[in-house]
């Protein structure tokens, strides 16, 4: 039987706790990845996070696996294709807003390189430590968030409010924002993953 104390949002659910164990805050560098979270963050706007992972997969498939150059080149008709896909969240805006970021993740990336590199200098490159006792003490912003917010608006990224960034840097680990009593929290500080 599992003993291990996790945070309370994990739950009972499998694909919940799987995501917690394993993916939730652990430091993520890799480009394409981060480019993945911050879609999948935006498509989140509104929702509950277990709708976008349940359906991870269908988005994994329908975006062309996040690939940037491919779904910049989206048109009209691929719009109205992924419109009809009831495997997906079905939201013009935010598939336009994909599409959006696919392009401007393309310009920043031949201009400034790295994407992870331009993200994680907002942390100074190192994983802000939450030392969050209970779920309350989580917030929804942090002055970090914001600034990372403006000024990812300001290269032209949508669906990048300040909590739905905030929501990005725990899952991709420039937060760990684990409780204290979470296994997961200390085998964080010791770099280690699963």
């Amino acid at each position: 039987m599992d003993k291990k104390i996790r945070c309370p949002w994990a739950g009972n659910t499998q694909i919940y706790i799987d995501y917690h164990d394993s993916e939730w805050a652990r430091p993520v560098y890799d480009d394409n990845k981060l480019f993945e979270m911050l879609i999948l963050e935006g498509m989140q706007a509104g929702l509950a996070w277990i709708t976008v992972l349940n359906k991870r997969a269908a988005f994994r498939e329908a975006f062309d696996g996040f690939e940037p150059n491919k779904i910049a080149l989206y048109d009209e008709a691929k719009i109205q294709e992924l419109m009809a896909d009831e495997k997906i969240i079905r939201n013009r805006l935010k598939i336009e807003a994909t599409i959006n970021n696919a392009k401007v993740f393309l310009d920043v990336t031949e201009k400034h390189g790295s994407f992870s590199d331009i993200l994680w200098e907002h942390v100074n490159h190192t994983p802000v430590v939450g030392h969050r006792k209970t779920i309350e003490d989580i917030p929804a912003t942090t002055p970090e968030s914001d600034k990372l917010s403006k000024n990812l608006k300001k290269m032209g990224f949508k669906f990048v409010g300040s909590t739905t960034i905030y929501a990005f840097m725990q899952a991709t680990g420039m937060v760990n924002d684990h409780i204290t009593q979470c296994f997961a929290y200390e085998e964080i500080l010791r770099g280690q993953s699963l």
